[in-house]
């Protein structure tokens, strides 16, 4: 197995094959990779600031919900212990400075992809260093865009659900609404997935502003409490973590899983980069987000050493009544808003994985006109969906949410911190000692977290776990089967210069027009065309073999998107360079080629397509029910004449019947 993903004809862009593409470093000049904003006045630099909080820290800003309840619940006191308070709290705090400050804000930050970050940016980003295809980063890269889906679909159910539940304790009337929280998540969740294709455009505007406010209560409402008790401040102590550990035995290592529960969210600050830049982020973390969420984590363990009652719900439990509603309304709209960064992540990662040939084409849409990154996938949406109402159904509270949530958040961090294994090395050409020293600590950190959390399997880690299998199988059975019929077409196929040669030897007869035949492989004659001259025994006045590949960097700008090759005066070969971020636009970028001299019509071009129908074949390939998933994917993939946006009335298809 290897990272090339060659394509069949007319199937979606993805051949990483061709040319190497530039190095895939940060691009200075590039907007929204945080170089940008030097120019920028202060209000921009505060209005991109108030934005990333918005977006980037949402998930990370609803775990006081229930974090420091799970990891009081699981020790051996039940949390009532002082060492237990403090040693919650200790580990909290460090997990907040070595996993979120230290690995991704200082560090992993600086491994981006022409500004862009996350796990298929990472695997295309080691993939370039190494200089080849590599079965190993190719397998970390789909495991860690499969776990980022498992977090897709945990975080909205488990961060709303955690909010809803706020109602059973409310004032007068919390135990007569405690039977209607699932039933308010779940709508509250069908009404989030159902607003999708109307776009998040305006909604996002105050994503921001009510995401500061929620912190600002959080930082309130631990400000108030500190005073319960101030000796809380010894847990900035990493000797009351240490010892809370050795306290618990083995018991301390599951607490560990739940610890890890405070600091869900921080794979968002990587893979949000590109939206706000590297410098909006980390000022947001290292200046706002990250003191109010020790001052509230801080005031929820002052609050349980005065009152060990507390230990059972401790955020709840610290909101003074006459400000309980409103804090609660707040913290309803801080776990929508959180839901919607990962819903919005999942179309994102989804095109990133159609571009780079790991999913079959999907229907993409645009619901903003001005915003490229405004996109939404209707298949995505709908599953999602599904998936987390059925969690709500499995799951009916947060405590047995939280049990399956950590796996698939550490299975992503562990992927990142393997992958930049390649970055230090190869990229950045540090030396093996170096290297080691740089990588070693975050690996043993996250393989502690994901060893914990794979101990919660009975409670419902299995979950993300099985999507996450899931999602890698159908990647991986995509990639394969795609490798596979391309290679039995290029067996099968006659090389293009072969076929230039015989038919200036034995001239067909001639059309008017211009042709372009759409080929992943442009150094065979494409199916459509040999059928073409094989059915129709004719070839247009001027005929173009079209590819469109995918480099390994987010975009790719226009004076860089077309390679024109001529062949002779019949043929020209035209190679659309496309990013992983970018969505094909056939149409458009031909609209380029009149700068390099090469004119045509496009409402009087033909555009063929090869259209494969792919029979299963017990005999060579893959296994029979293998290639049954993969017929499946592949008659379920999105027309390729809307996902090149070629206009309808000018495609003509033709197909072959071919096993796999």
């Amino acid at each position: 197995m290897t990272g090339d993903t060659p394509r069949p004809d007319a199937s979606p862009p993805g051949d990483a094959s061709g040319p190497a593409a530039p190095q895939a470093t940060s691009d200075t000049t590039a907007p929204g990779n945080g170089h940008g904003s030097h120019g920028l006045a202060a209000k921009g630099k505060l209005g991109l600031v108030i934005g990333a909080i918005g977006v980037v820290f949402g998930d990370i800003g609803t775990s006081p919900l229930y974090a420091m309840r799970e990891a009081l619940s699981h020790s051996r006191s039940g949390g009532e212990a002082e060492l237990a308070v403090l040693g919650t709290v200790s580990l909290v705090f460090w997990a907040l400075i070595l996993v979120v400050t230290v690995k991704y804000v200082v560090f992993l930050m600086r491994a981006d992809n022409k500004g862009e970050g996350g796990s298929l940016a990472l695997m295309a980003l080691a993939q370039h260093a190494i200089g080849k295809r590599s079965a190993l980063v190719f397998f970390l890269g789909i495991c860690g865009a499969a776990m980022f889906y498992g977090d897709g679909v945990l975080t909205p159910a488990v961060s709303v659900l955690s909010a809803v539940e706020g109602l059973g304790q409310a004032p007068g009337i919390g135990r007569n609404l405690m039977p209607f929280v699932v039933p308010i998540a779940a709508g509250i969740l069908v009404s989030l997935f159902m607003v999708q294709s109307r776009g998040t455009a305006s909604m996002a505007r105050a994503f921001g502003p009510i995401t500061t406010v929620w912190f600002l209560i959080l930082a309130s409402l631990g400000v108030f409490h500190i005073f319960d008790d101030l000796s809380i401040l010894r847990a900035l102590s990493p000797h009351y973590g240490v010892m809370f550990l050795i306290d618990n035995g083995v018991l301390g290592f599951i607490l560990l899983g739940s610890v890890f529960l405070a600091v869900t969210g921080a794979e968002a600050l990587y893979t949000d980069m590109g939206h706000f830049g590297k410098a909006p982020i980390r000022a947001g973390w290292l200046w706002f987000v990250l003191p109010c969420l020790m001052l509230n984590y801080l005031g929820q363990g002052a609050l349980v050493l005065s009152d060990r009652s507390a230990a059972a719900n401790p955020f709840w439990e610290m909101i003074p009544q006459p400000i309980y509603w409103p804090v609660l309304i707040m913290a309803t709209l801080a776990t929508i808003i959180a839901s919607q960064a990962v819903i919005t992540g999942a179309f994102s990662l989804t095109q990133q994985a159609v571009q780079l040939g790991l999913l079959p084409r999907i229907s993409i849409l645009q619901t903003s006109e001005t915003q490229a990154g405004q996109i939404y996938i209707p298949a995505i949406n709908g599953i999602m969906l599904v998936g987390v109402l059925l969690l709500l159904v499995m799951f009916p509270t947060s405590s047995q949410l939280a049990g399956a949530y950590g796996v698939s958040v550490t299975g992503a961090m562990l992927v990142d911190s393997l992958l930049a294994w390649f970055i230090v090395r190869r990229l950045w050409k540090w030396s093996l000692p170096l290297s080691i020293a740089a990588i070693t600590p975050f690996l043993i950190i996250d393989i502690g977290f994901f060893g914990s959390n794979l101990m919660k399997v009975p409670d419902g880690a299995w979950a993300p776990l099985l999507m996450g299998a899931g999602i890698v199988l159908i990647m991986w059975t995509w990639v394969r089967g795609t490798q596979i019929l391309t290679a039995k077409t290029r067996r099968d196929s006659l090389p293009l210069s072969d076929l230039v040669d015989m038919l200036s030897a034995r001239p067909p007869h001639r059309t008017a027009g211009t042709a372009i035949f759409l080929t992943s492989d442009p150094g065979v004659a494409p199916v459509a065309l040999m059928h073409n001259l094989k059915h129709n025994k004719v070839l247009h006045e001027k005929n173009i073999i079209l590819t469109v590949k995918t480099v390994d960097q987010p975009r790719v700008r226009d004076d860089n998107r077309i390679a024109i090759e001529p062949i002779n005066d019949d043929f020209k070969r035209v190679v659309l360079s496309y990013g992983f971020m970018e969505q094909p636009n056939v149409p458009k970028a031909l609209g380029l080629c009149r700068k390099q001299g090469l004119k045509f019509d496009i409402m009087s071009t033909s555009f063929f397509l090869g259209r494969r129908s792919v029979v299963p074949s017990s005999t060579q390939g893959m296994p029979l029910w293998q290639d049954r998933l993969y017929i499946f994917l592949m008659r379920n993939a999105a027309n390729p004449t809307d996902f090149f946006h070629i206009p309808p009335g000018r495609v003509v298809e033709l197909g072959t019947q071919v096993s796999v």
